[in-house]
């Protein structure tokens, strides 16, 4: 059966039913086709912003069908079928004999496809062994939708409050992120917590239940471009929940008018986008700002930021709350105190370089290529400093006009990265007078956790 009706008569069925069984909700929609279906409407309470809903009665139109399958040409697709009819005036598609349109839909659209629609696994899933439950729980629910997310945001923020929030707090859905946690090269120690935190959060319920609710606060410690944000990301997507950020930087920003009340909004964000991953990057800056001389409101700031800390919880608030620092020396005992968890992301060692470059390399062709040979002469790089090497030796060849890769093309990007480090780190002693983090050895400074325009590069973890 030519695939462009399949997937426009599985549309046209799934809004029908939709439609007609009015305790199915958003959930039960796959996400190609809530993102066409939401509609702007105003909550009726009182206290609701707002929001996204998806309508009834769901009228499919060419447009909209063109939209949520890719078809080109949705009625030429379906015309010739008995149980389809379109008006030529608004250019509405319909069906004209719904039953016999299901009865379609279970002989020629497949179980997978069936499995991952909870619409119409509700209607013929009992007929095809096909559980309603599971194609819901393995449907993305609504809260990790772009279109929701957007629609939450747009609602909280005054518009002359937006600018700011946008320089505090970032947000991305988790479809937005395409690492996960596969494509990462953890620490036993990451690999334990990473699991610790997720049974945690499948078994909330029971950890409320004991009266246990300090829990889900970590604290991921170690050197630029170790994959304390990449790791995070991942864990967004794995798990399926937005990602918020709050850079902690923009604190101390001159752009920012009531610094403490935005950072008491940013937590609000976060709640209201829950069950989310709340993350607080360079979360040193509490330590650095409580003990300098900065103006009070600045310290006000900071206190707010740790009370806020303080009241968010996962078991309550299904908000888990990742911070990173890059200089855990900086940091005091009241920080310290926030966190249930201290998780360290230490530079990779030479087996993990190793299977960093495996990861990286997987989709470039290099000739008698050997990872371990070239882990062996890059100690103290981090991931995203390898990414960067392989990034170099790819761009060379393509100056010469070549895609097949060489041992020697990537041992020669090596020895172009650190003498560029030196360079770089030579010329920040000039300016400085002294030595710079990544001097003598030590990690390279290349703060990649926070360049956020190349959101794959990362410590122990492979690019896109």
């Amino acid at each position: 059966m030519n695939e462009a009706v399949v997937s426009v008569v599985e549309f046209l069925v799934t809004a029908h039913l939709y439609t007609e069984h009015r305790t199915l909700d958003e959930n039960d929609l796959p996400p190609r086709y809530r993102r066409v279906l939401w509609d702007e409407t105003q909550q009726d309470d009182e206290e609701g912003p707002q929001t996204v809903v998806i309508t009834r009665p769901i009228v499919v139109t060419e447009e909209l069908a063109q939209t949520a399958t890719g078809c080109a040409e949705p009625w030429e697709a379906v015309k010739d079928l008995l149980f389809t009819d379109r008006d030529e005036f608004n250019g509405r598609i319909r069906l004209t004999q719904p039953e016999m349109a299901v009865d379609w839909v279970t002989e020629h659209v497949s179980e997978e496809a069936i499995g991952s629609n909870p619409t119409l696994a509700y209607v013929v899933g009992d007929d095809l062994g096909i559980s309603y439950e599971e194609a819901r729980e393995n449907t993305r629910p609504i809260h990790a939708d772009r279109v929701w997310i957007d629609s939450l945001l747009e609602a909280y923020f005054d518009p002359e409050d937006e600018a700011d929030m946008l320089d505090l707090v970032q947000v991305k859905a988790p479809e937005e992120i395409e690492m996960t946690i596969d494509d990462l090269v953890l620490t036993s120690d990451q690999e334990g917590e990473i699991a610790k935190l997720m049974k945690a959060i499948e078994h909330r319920d029971y950890l409320a239940e004991i009266g246990l609710r300090e829990i889900g606060k970590i604290l991921f410690v170690g050197p630029p471009g170790t994959g304390k944000t990449t790791i995070t990301r991942a864990l967004a997507h794995e798990l399926g929940l937005p990602f918020v950020e709050v850079r902690l930087s923009m604190i101390t920003s001159q752009y920012l008018g009531e610094t403490a009340k935005n950072v008491d909004k940013s937590f609000e964000v976060a709640k209201r986008l829950a069950p989310c991953i709340l993350f607080i990057d360079e979360f040193d800056s509490v330590a650095k700002t409580r003990r300098s001389d900065e103006h009070a409101a600045l310290k006000r700031a900071v206190n707010t930021l740790l009370k806020s800390i303080d009241d968010i919880s996962l078991i309550r608030d299904e908000v888990i709350l990742i911070g990173a620092t890059n200089h855990p020396d900086q940091l005091d005992g009241a920080a310290w105190r926030r966190f249930d968890e201290i998780v360290n992301f230490p530079l990779p060692d030479e087996q993990m370089r190793a299977d960093i470059l495996s990861i990286v390399t997987d989709r470039m062709t290099i000739e008698e290529f050997d990872p371990a040979a070239i882990a062996a002469q890059t100690e103290g790089l981090t991931g995203s400093d390898l990414r960067m090497v392989m990034r170099e030796a790819v761009l060379e060849a393509l100056a010469e006009e070549r895609t097949l890769l060489t041992q020697e093309d990537v041992l020669d990007a090596v020895t172009d990265f650190e003498e560029r480090d030196t360079l770089k780190n030579m010329n920040m002693m000039a300016q400085n007078g002294q030595p710079v983090a990544g001097d003598g050895g030590a990690a390279h400074d290349h703060d990649h956790d926070h360049d956020h325009d190349h959101d794959h590069t990362h410590g122990h973890a492979h690019g896109q």
